[in-house]
């Protein structure tokens, strides 16, 4: 059997009570249960976990990215135990990458003799010169800063996975939501765990991501000990933008495991 039991937390979003001055401080919020999880049909996914490179040489990108220091703890102190006990059991590991790095990866040629090209996509929408101008006046003034852009770009085209996460020969590479479908068809996969950065930004809505994936009928769940989140000025004391998307996880896509629970239950299937 590769069906295992493991502590699993959800969230309770439910009752609202209209009684009260706040009918939200009514729902049950984060619980947790003791369910299944069937290995045979669960993937392991790391998305976009990057090596950085020091603060003093792309000073840009470090002002711009505040949860980089957050990222390498993870990439240090948690993801080595975690990718060793997935590669151990017979969950696959998929990485999601960018095809510029993704390229040079074993996994990634496997990928696409599965895959095949992607649909042609449609054009996108031409931008009239009022929207032009209203995104350069995002980009200078909101994100990322016209002061760190070129630094970003430079850091950009030399992007890699760091040396704790690299994929290994038989991890699998994928770059697009079209390409991670067609693998957990293949492989037979419903449900998703995902660690990487960010849980509310890249982990949501990029290519691979949670949004796309929960819309071919996947379970997507996250590791919370795995993931971190881009944060604002308001929310950083206490990443809030992190239980924020955590939240979001149990309520619309998966649920929430502990990095220490799912290893012990890895390395004892029944």
């Amino acid at each position: 059997m590769s069906v295992v039991r493991l502590r699993t937390w959800y969230y309770q979003q439910f009752d609202a009570d209209p009684s009260r001055d706040v009918p939200a401080e009514g729902f049950g919020g984060w619980q947790n249960a003791q369910l299944e999880l069937d290995l045979a049909r669960t993937a392991f996914v790391l998305m976009h976990a990057w090596k950085f490179g020091p603060a003093d040489a792309f000073p840009g990108l470090h002002r711009a990215e505040d949860y980089i220091p957050r990222a390498q703890t993870i990439c240090r102190d948690v993801l080595p135990p975690l990718l060793a006990a997935v590669r151990a059991s017979p969950l696959p590991l998929i990485h999601v990458a960018f095809p510029h790095y993704a390229g040079r990866c074993p996994g990634q040629a496997r990928t696409l003799a599965i895959a095949g090209p992607d649909p042609a996509a449609p054009a996108p929408i031409r931008p009239g010169a009022v929207a032009e101008r209203l995104q350069r006046f995002r980009a200078d003034r909101a994100f990322p800063g016209s002061q760190n852009r070129d630094d970003i770009e430079r850091w950009w085209r030399q992007a890699d996975f760091p040396h704790e996460a690299r994929p290994a020969d038989d991890d699998w590479v994928v770059c697009t939501s079209a390409q991670l479908a067609a693998l957990c068809r293949r492989l037979g996969v419903d449900h998703l765990v995902y660690g990487g950065f960010a849980i509310n930004w890249c982990l949501l809505m990029s290519p691979g991501g949670m949004l796309d994936m929960s819309r071919q009928g996947l379970i997507c769940s996250a590791v919370r000990q795995a993931v971190t989140a881009v944060e604002s000025r308001e929310s950083a004391r206490g990443e809030r933008n992190k239980e924020e998307g955590l939240w979001r996880v149990c309520v619309a896509f998966g649920f929430v495991y502990d990095a220490d629970d799912l290893i012990r239950a890895l390395g004892s299937p029944t």
